[in-house]
């Protein structure tokens, strides 16, 4: 994993992909669930895929039986899972001292 600057928008994408470590994302359903437009979150998960903390794949589906084109999924990588869990428990606690993290995002898990 390399380096990368850890912002609000930065940690409330990778706290969605923490929600639930077994489902890939794509960008419209973080767009959703951010409230990102997409001129925002893009840049976000581009700079996350280049760290090595997202890794990006596309979807196996048909387009003309889905309707649709295959998506772009995104996941993290499992062994960046603690550093980002360690880093976001402690702007947690930087900005609410008094305030017990979630047990699914503590960095030891949940």
């Amino acid at each position: 994993m390399a380096q990368f600057r850890m912002t609000f928008a930065v940690a409330a994408v990778l706290r969605l992909f923490l929600d639930d470590l077994d489902t890939p994302r794509y960008g419209y359903e973080l767009m959703r669930l951010t409230g990102f437009p997409s001129g925002k979150l893009y840049p976000i998960l581009a700079r996350l895929e280049a760290a090595k903390v997202l890794i990006k794949e596309t979807e196996t589906v048909d387009p003309a039986k889905a309707g649709r084109p295959a998506r772009r999924l995104y996941r993290l990588d499992a062994s960046c899972v603690p550093a980002i869990r360690s880093e976001l428990a402690a702007i947690h606690e930087a900005i609410h001292p008094d305030t017990a993290w979630p047990a699914r995002l503590r960095p030891q898990g949940g």
